[in-house]
């Protein structure tokens, strides 16, 4: 069988390089985690969800949780230094 093309041959380099990044994370079946589902649950309980009247109550209400959830994270997790060795 012939070929009607030529093979691309490409030459990635790959550089043994250092990157130092980080990110806040939450360890599974931590005592942090459970500060953070125990923080969802009080969200959600107090959310008034009565005055749902329009579109732009509704969407005030989903900002407010999305900003109550934002600080939950940040309070309940912890930042993290992130290698190539991380297994998060």
């Amino acid at each position: 069988m012939s070929l009607n093309h030529v093979p691309l041959i490409i030459n990635i380099p790959i550089i043994n390089k250092f990157i130092n990044t980080s990110k806040l994370l939450i360890v599974s079946n931590s005592e942090q985690e459970m500060a953070f589902v125990k923080d969802l649950i009080t969200i959600f309980k107090n959310v008034e969800m009565s005055n749902i009247t329009n579109k732009d109550n509704l969407e005030d209400i989903v900002n407010r949780i999305e900003t109550s959830i934002n600080r939950a994270w940040t309070k309940n997790a912890k930042w993290s230094r992130i290698s190539r060795h991380s297994k998060q």
